[in-house]
């Protein structure tokens, strides 16, 4: 049976390589700085007074995603496509595992799609210009929260119980919010077919885009932690704008809103970018999708592109954004498990194929992924019940389309 790499190769030609190692390492940082780091820590407090169990998160979600980018390099270096989990699934297992992922994945915003519509180098110069913005921000708000001198009495050295704290299933709950913070960590292998020497400069940017977020991370929450009362934060979203307040006084929270808005700038320009090169291999795959995988005389997959600003703009003006996250949840751990377990069975099914990265320390960092995960999966699951299984039926509706768009295609094998 014909790959999907053998079938690209026939359809589409070589995208031009313009993107280097600063602009796939700002992909990633961009990627995953969202929302989520302004908003978690509520959702944390309810189960969770320890400033050491409330800072592990962190640490322990930031080795996870740590561990998952890693195991991402070497599928990236030995499968160097465009499509991230689409391909790496297609390859490993069957094209249905990953036409299944795709259908799971389409939540961007369209105002900074005009920017990616005209050429490669435009849209490299504003990603990161708003990176380093976004960057920036953050560090002022660290550096200020630094310098409050009203601290709380809060210490984050370990304390009789934290133990407990851990290994509870309110951590494990709490992880999963961490986990959709630290969601973007496999940003530039989505990318792959565009970045130059993509063996060597897409492992990279995996490793020093995350790492460069978990040091944020973990210093953001522990400046909110020392600067405002727990019981202000608990079961509120707003965590950013309430912190702002007792960092830069009265009108701190618009001060905060005004640094998160500027800051999502650079999320949503990579989250435009990287989405449409997803379904533009899928369009290359699959004769019902085939419209997704035109180009410009730029490289850029406009159809794509369209596409998924329409999909956006509805989602948007039907405000059903926190419903999409909270259902998908549980498939995109399901997703991200396979890609990760999937260095496994490369090496088993393909040994001799040529890896100009490896994992380090093989096979620890799947194990410590897929452990973590399986642990997150098992509590979202008893306590998300119904959202988790419509997640999970949306995963079971894509795999099944699959065969829908690839009969043809079969057919003329």
């Amino acid at each position: 049976m014909t790959s999907v790499v053998e079938r690209h190769s026939l359809k589409a030609p070589t995208p031009p390589r313009t993107i280097g190692f600063i602009t796939a390492s700002a992909i990633v940082i961009a990627n995953i700085i969202g929302t989520g780091i302004f908003t978690s820590l509520g959702f944390q407090l309810p189960g969770i007074q320890s400033g050491f169990a409330l800072l592990m998160l962190w640490i322990v979600g930031g080795i996870t995603a740590l561990c998952g980018a890693i195991c991402y390099g070497e599928l990236s270096a030995a499968l160097p496509r465009s499509g991230g989990e689409y391909h790496f699934l297609s390859e490993i297992y069957h094209p249905a595992i990953g036409f299944m992922a795709v259908v799971l994945s389409f939540m961007l915003v369209w105002v900074v799609a005009l920017f990616h519509f005209g050429n490669l180098r435009l849209g490299s110069a504003f990603q990161n210009l708003w990176t380093v913005v976004k960057l920036l921000l953050i560090s002022v708000l660290i550096g200020a929260g630094f310098l409050v001198e009203q601290k709380q009495a809060i210490t984050f050295s370990p304390q009789s119980g934290d133990a407990g704290s851990i290994f509870s299933g309110a951590f494990a709950v709490a992880l999963v919010y961490v986990m959709y913070s630290y969601s973007g960590w496999n940003a530039s292998t989505y990318i792959i077919g565009e970045v130059k020497e993509p063996e060597r400069n897409v492992p990279r940017s995996l490793f020093a885009g995350t790492i460069v977020v978990m040091a944020a991370y973990v210093l953001l929450n522990a400046v909110f932690l020392m600067t405002t009362p727990m019981q202000e934060m608990r079961g509120r979203i707003e965590v950013g704008l309430i912190a702002g307040k007792h960092i830069f006084g009265t009108d701190g929270g618009r001060i905060v809103g005004a640094l998160i808005c500027l800051g999502l700038v650079s999320t949503i320009s990579s989250m435009t970018w990287i989405g449409p090169r997803v379904t533009m291999s899928m369009g290359e795959d699959h004769w019902l999708l085939r419209l997704l995988a035109q180009k410009n005389s730029q490289g850029v997959p406009t159809n794509a592109m369209a596409v998924q600003l329409l999909m956006v703009s509805l989602l948007l003006l039907t405000r059903s954004f926190e419903s999409v996250v909270q259902y998908t949840q549980f498939s995109l751990l399901i997703c991200s498990l396979l890609a990760v377990l999937g260095v496994v069975v490369l090496r088993v099914k393909r040994p001799k194929i040529l890896r100009p990265y490896r994992v380090w320390l093989y096979p620890l960092p799947p194990i410590v992924f897929a452990a973590i995960t399986f642990w997150m999966m098992l509590y979202l699951l008893c306590s998300r019940t119904m959202e988790s299984l419509a997640g999970l039926g949306t995963a079971i509706v894509g795999f099944a389309l699959y065969f829908c768009a690839a009969k043809p295609l079969g057919r003329s094998a």
